[in-house]
């Protein structure tokens, strides 16, 4: 059983359409690139998954159970909604830390706000948190006193605190400078190794190549292309993909 199944998610926004009818699965463990122009759709999918955006039409299934149909979404209380978010954590482009939280209350936050455990329970492994993601010795700072590349990091140990089925990355390392890049993707890949699974929109070509399970390729709102690492970069059939990654070579 796919511990994701996406079927026929379309949005739109007044009169442009910005998602055309998507369909796709993921299993566990495995991770997912989404790649592909700036407006072809990505972040909008993530939105919709993640209950940010409320998809027009389509339907949202984690481990086998629907969370979301656009059909009856309006009967769904608040409370279930926010209960089916938590299937998904999500790390923005920007961070979004708290600025008035040091690195620890940032991802003991939710937690404590659900009920998730004790204090003592929370804390600890909000300890053990950030210690996974290498900054066992930035628990007390804030996130003015963090680099970019740390700031990162720390969203990624706070999305992690709700244990999510999904962890969901929106180009995490665009607001990076490259020296940063690295430490961000060495989190990912780490991730991966833990089995986590994960969907990543990205623009790091060769760590969507590297790292990926499968790679979707977007183009104006569809899939213009889904496949291995190996069929997307390597054997691309849509001209559409084929063109994006020649542009991609040619900037390197």
């Amino acid at each position: 059983m796919s511990v994701l199944e996406v079927k026929g998610i379309k949005k739109s926004f007044g009169r442009v359409e910005v998602l055309k009818g998507l369909d796709f699965s993921l299993e566990k463990g495995e991770v997912l690139s989404i790649i592909g122009s700036s407006g072809s759709g990505k972040t909008t999918l993530l939105r919709c998954l993640n209950f940010l955006e409320t998809a027009d039409s389509g339907t949202i299934a984690v481990n086998g159970k629907v969370i979301f149909d656009a059909a009856s979404v309006k009967r769904l209380k608040e409370s279930e909604i926010r209960e089916n978010r938590l299937h998904f954590g999500l790390v923005f482009q920007s961070f979004n830390l708290f600025p008035q939280y040091s690195a620890l209350e940032n991802i003991t936050l939710a937690p404590t706000l659900l009920n998730r455990g004790t204090p003592e329970e929370i804390k600890a492994q909000a300890t053990a948190l950030i210690e996974r993601v290498g900054l066992s010795d930035k628990t007390d700072s804030y996130p003015c006193q963090l680099s970019g590349g740390q700031q990162q990091r720390v969203a990624i140990a706070r999305a992690l605190a709700m244990n999510p089925d999904i962890l969901c990355f929106d180009e995490p390392t665009s607001a990076l400078d490259p020296e940063l890049t690295g430490e961000v993707l060495k989190v990912i890949r780490d991730l991966k190794n833990a089995h986590s699974t994960m969907i990543v929109v990205t623009h790091e070509m060769e760590f969507a190549r590297n790292v990926s399970d499968k790679v979707i390729f977007m183009s104006d709102g569809v899939i213009e292309e889904m496949g291995t690492p190996q069929e997307v970069f390597l054997s691309p059939k849509s001209p559409k993909t084929k063109s994006f990654l020649s542009k991609d070579i040619e900037a390197v």
